[in-house]
């Protein structure tokens, strides 16, 4: 790996459950994600708490479950709610191994009864002086919310996100209809890291027999070097999503 190259990875974890939601994966989810050597990870779905799973799971960690991902691999890390209901919580995060300078939380929820945010950090590259931004993202399933979060995710962006600076936003976009890319690259000029290395997007959803186009890496001021689902037996096992992986090389 070169110098200034950096490796992002995207996941919807699910919960820390299986696609049946009869088994508790976070530890097995944990070796997974350890095992591709990202640098930086933006997750979704990820438990912040849950008052009864912690009684019927031996296993259930204490805390955030951000937190207990992160422990001696991943120093810097940040979690947002997006989702909040009687027993718990659940929401994004973002884990990294360079120092998260910064994070906010937005709430990009058209309806009370569809809670989303997006989780933007500013993360302190160790060879550059520029500010890497980065924005972990979980979009809606109807057309209408997408909509109106793109149009909040772009207004954001051109507020807060130098032009000059680098930027990563990736996630779940549930983008059904394929409008990111559009939106993105008209307004943003973001491109998407599969896509530009493929000439297509990556299917990673559901996991065991990957067919919808559900996740994404956009990116601008780096190159990509590599992108796709990492090679690991078991990631269909663990959640109901695959990851996506990409490597960057950045001035």
């Amino acid at each position: 790996m070169s110098k200034n190259q950096l490796r992002i990875l995207t996941y919807n974890l699910h919960k820390g459950f299986n696609t049946s939601n009869r088994q508790f994966t976070l530890h097995p989810i944990r070796d997974a994600l350890v095992e591709t050597n990202a640098d930086i990870m933006l997750l979704q779905e990820i438990q912040g708490e849950h008052s009864k799973h912690g009684l019927i799971h031996d296993t259930w960690p204490e805390g955030l479950h951000s937190e207990f991902l992160a422990k001696d691999v991943w120093p810097h890390h940040a979690y947002g709610k997006n989702a909040i209901y009687e027993v718990g919580h659940h929401g994004n995060a973002i884990l990294s191994k360079f120092p998260l300078i910064s994070w906010e939380n937005i709430n990009v929820s058209p309806f009370t009864w569809a809670s989303r945010s997006l989780l933007h950090g500013e993360v302190q590259l160790p060879w550059s002086d520029d500010i890497l931004h980065i924005i972990c993202i979980h979009l809606g399933l109807t057309g209408i919310e997408r909509r109106k979060q793109f149009s909040l995710l772009c207004d954001r962006i051109q507020a807060h996100v130098p032009d000059s600076a680098p930027l990563i936003i990736a996630g779940d976009f549930n983008d059904w209809t394929g409008q990111a890319e559009k939106r993105l690259a008209q307004r943003l000029h973001l491109k998407e890291a599969y896509r530009t290395l493929h000439n297509r997007y990556a299917r990673t959803w559901p996991s065991w027999m990957p067919m919808l186009k559900m996740d994404r890496i956009y990116y601008r001021g780096m190159e990509p070097t590599l992108c796709g689902r990492p090679p690991h037996s078991s990631w269909n096992q663990l959640s109901d999503h695959a990851p996506l992986i990409a490597a960057f090389d950045l001035p």
